[in-house]
Order: C-alpha cells, then structure tokens, then sequence
C-alpha cells in the first residue's frame, strides 16, 4: 500500500480496489502508516487525500534496495 500511495497523492477510496483488501483493512493500515509517520493526509470536500512523507520515501528507497 505504502508503494501505491507512493506513486502520488491518492484517495483514500482508490485504494481497496488497487490493494485488493476492504475499506476497513485500508482504513487499518493507513492509520499505521500515518502514525509511524510513513504518510500523511489532508482532506479535499469529501475526499481524505494520502500521499508519502519524506520517512515514507526513505523507506520505499531502502526497500527497492533488496
């Protein structure tokens, strides 16, 4: 999911579809990433918008080097 949001900023409702998992999971894991400071959130009308923090990127880097 962290890769997904990396690509840029993404809705929230987006990502059950893309990650194959339900809302509630989506919702589980973001709340995880948002609170290790992997990625961050912001709020457009209805819509909660995530994309990824510098730490997230860092990461997504680190990982790419496996």
């Amino acid at each position: 999911m962290l890769v997904e949001v990396g690509k840029g900023e993404i809705c929230a409702c987006k990502l059950p579809v893309l990650a194959r998992k339900t809302q509630p999971a989506i919702s589980q894991h973001l709340k995880i990433l948002k609170k290790a400071g992997l990625v961050r959130s912001r709020r457009d009308g209805a819509k909660i918008l995530y994309s990824v923090t510098e730490r997230g990127r860092k990461v997504l880097r680190d990982i790419e080097g496996w």
